[in-house]
């Protein structure tokens, strides 16, 4: 059985729905959690000459704040909670190999076509990944 889970969140609303399958799934295997969130780099423009602030700075302290709740939402320790900046898939796989992780959890839109066949983070996430990936369905949008 799994040891050590991986959930791999974008933190929106989301999350909400996925916290409960990842606690079950935790249930069940009384393994131990981790959790990582990406932020993808901004275009390497000068924000200055804008007069834009650090946005880049701002989405950092966003994500920190939202992953300490579901931290303690969840029981993770400080430690065992990763934000990353760089391209998602790249970093997510990253935090799973230094980790030893042998079950990453990640929601999935469920888009049909192209939009699957060229892009999905979750889809990315299954064929870069060395351990098993489970990709909860997220409910359709009304």
């Amino acid at each position: 059985m799994y040891t050590h889970i991986l959930f791999a969140t974008d933190l929106t609303e989301d999350t909400a729905y996925l916290v409960a399958k990842v606690k079950n799934i935790r249930s069940l295997t009384n393994a131990k959690l981790s959790l990582v969130h990406v932020v993808e780099p901004l275009p390497g423009y000068s924000y200055a000459y804008l007069g834009i602030e650090d946005i880049e700075g701002q989405l950092l302290d966003e994500a920190r704040q939202s992953m300490e709740k579901l931290g303690e939402q969840l029981g993770v320790a400080k430690a065992d909670q990763h934000i990353e900046v760089g391209p998602t898939k790249v970093k997510i796989l990253k935090v799973a190999e230094e980790a030893g992780i042998d079950l990453i959890i990640c929601g999935s839109h469920g888009r049909h076509g192209l939009s699957l066949l060229l892009g999905s983070t979750a889809n990315a996430i299954l064929h870069g990944a060395k351990c098993d990936v489970l990709t909860v369905r997220l409910p359709e949008e009304s």
